[in-house]
Order: structure tokens, then sequence, then C-alpha cells
């Protein structure tokens, strides 16, 4: 009766620790699983661009600003609030530092009327208005960004010295990503000899009216 007693104890302890490991097995696989698809959507997320501006193709006469005669002028509009943007703002302090003062260059902030100027004015307006030669302006109501049918933060637009658009769509690879993008060199191509294969590329941010 003891020696029963015994073995179907033990018998209980070993079915217990099979249970505990397969249930340890079972959630570290489940664990795996998630981190697969939440690293699958955020490389979809990253890797999903924006809309792509509609754009005048020659500079439109009612642009808050003018450009200077025989300068090129590149645009950038962004969202303060987005966190993809930093990186096309890291891409243009690169293509300024290569352009030789051959281009001026303004950063429209989308300024809603609903927020006040220290949301506008966000680390991101404090990195653009850094750079050298890059102005940045406060956009009420995105009223900028429509004449050029802008959507998407971190679209870039560059307009030659006769007003004719040579340029449209973003200046990285991905959402966030700095680095050799296409986007970027074909900026500096244009801006270095006027020549270039592309003319267009994606553009990756948030959405510009998004206030969120």
């Amino acid at each position: 009766m003891f020696s029963g007693t015994s073995h179907l104890a033990i018998g209980v302890h070993l079915f217990s620790e099979i249970v505990k490991r397969y249930a340890l097995v079972g959630a570290l696989l489940g664990w795996l699983l998630a981190v697969g698809v939440g690293l699958g959507f955020l490389l979809r997320y990253a890797n999903t661009p924006g809309r792509l501006a509609a754009p005048p193709n020659v500079w439109p006469r009612l642009a808050r600003i003018r450009p200077e005669p025989g300068r090129a002028i590149l645009l950038v509009f962004a969202h303060p609030q987005c966190p993809c943007t930093r990186a096309t703002i890291g891409e243009l302090a690169e293509i300024m530092a290569r352009s030789h003062g051959s281009v001026d260059a303004y950063v429209y902030f989308y300024a809603p009327r609903s927020e006040g100027s220290g949301w506008v004015r966000s680390p991101l307006w404090r990195d653009a208005a850094a750079i050298p030669r890059v102005h940045a302006i406060e956009d009420a109501e995105g009223g900028e960004l429509r004449k050029f049918g802008a959507s998407t933060s971190g679209q870039v637009l560059l307009y030659d010295a006769a007003g004719q658009l040579q340029f449209n769509g973003g200046i990285t690879a991905s959402r966030g990503h700095a680095g050799d993008n296409d986007g970027r060199d074909a900026v500096s191509a244009l801006l270095q000899s006027g020549r270039t294969t592309l003319h267009a590329t994606s553009v990756f941010g948030c959405s510009l009216l998004d206030e969120e």
C-alpha cells in the first residue's frame, strides 16, 4: 500500500512537471509569435509611403515666398510632432551641406489655430532652423501646403532657378530612416549638376493635417 502510494505521488509529480514544461514552451512560442507579428507590422508601417504631393509644375504666383532671381528653391513640408520627420531634417542638413550655397530652403511647419506656438515650434522646428540657409516657417492652417498639394510630412519639392519643378518626393528610404537614399541623392545631383535620372520618390511620414 505504501509502495503504491509512492508510485502514484511520483507519477503525479512527473505529470505536473511535464504540464509545466509544455506550458512554458507554449508561452515561449506564443511570445515569439507575438514578437514576429509586431515586427512584421512595424516593418510594413515603416515601408508604407504616404500620399505624394500634386504640386504645380511652375512656381505658383500666390505662394507666400518669392524665389530670388537665379536661385533654386527647396521646400519641405513638415508636421511639427511627426517623429518620422526627424530623419528628413537630418537629410536636409546633408543636402544643404553639399549644395555650396546654391539653394534657399524653407521648411513649412503645419500650424493649426487650435494649437499654440509651443506646439508648432517643437524640437523638429529647432533642428530645422539651426541648419544654415534653412528658414523654418509656421504654415497657418496649412495654407501653403495646400497651394503645393502636399499631404505627407517630409514632402520635399525642388524648383530650379527658372521656377520649374525638378523634384517631388521624400528624402528618406522609409519612415524615420536616416542614411543613403535615392531622394537625397537626386536632389543633391540636381543642385550640383542640374541633372538626375530620378525626379520623384516615395515620401514617408505622418499625415500633415493630423493634429495628433
